[in-house]
């Protein structure tokens, strides 16, 4: 399935406005890498019958994967994992009383046949988020699959560039 850069085929949600700050890392990368999404606000906790059609019907409207994003307690990608069987990625957020570890244990902690994959705390675990959601497009759109392969590449070279940088660094501060 190639992606037409027009339909949305992923989608962000998130319990919280406040969560944006965390969650716009995800939306830069799928713009980067022409992933049409959709955001949305929805709140398993504020909102459960929106959250529950959102999810039910996210796959007749051609979402293929979700991110969801929530703090605290964090029930939002399970509640939309219980509601659909398309992948759901969690990204536990920062905040509260345990700064994120309860958000991360509840997004991992899902009962058997409701997965959920979860990724780090915070802005990281956005972009890991959503460059896991392009994996899983990729798997249908040798196009996708080439713009995440030169990706790597990219980060392969800043990091023989880094090493390069520090070993001359060291040279020079030996030979002095």
């Amino acid at each position: 399935m190639k992606i037409d850069n027009k339909t949305p085929v992923a989608a962000i949600i998130m319990g919280s406005d406040s969560d944006w700050t965390v969650v716009s890392k995800a939306h830069d990368i799928f713009k980067e890498l022409g992933i049409p999404d959709e955001v949305r606000v929805i709140s398993a906790h504020r909102s459960p019958d929106i959250a529950c059609e959102y999810a039910s019907s996210a796959g007749e409207r051609g979402i293929k994967v979700i991110i969801a994003a929530a703090g605290g307690a964090a029930h939002l990608a399970g509640v939309i994992a219980g509601h659909t069987t398309l992948p759901v990625i969690g990204i536990p957020v920062q905040g509260g009383a345990l700064n994120g570890l309860d958000a991360l244990l509840a997004t991992v902690q899902m009962p058997s046949g409701v997965p959920v994959a979860a990724v780090t705390l915070g802005s990281a675990g956005a972009a890991n988020a959503a460059l896991l959601a392009a994996e899983i497009l990729a798997l249908g759109d040798p196009g996708l699959s080439q713009k995440l392969k030169k990706r790597k590449e990219n980060l392969r070279a800043k990091v023989i560039a880094a090493d390069e940088r520090i070993r001359q660094s060291i040279e020079s501060e030996d030979a002095g």
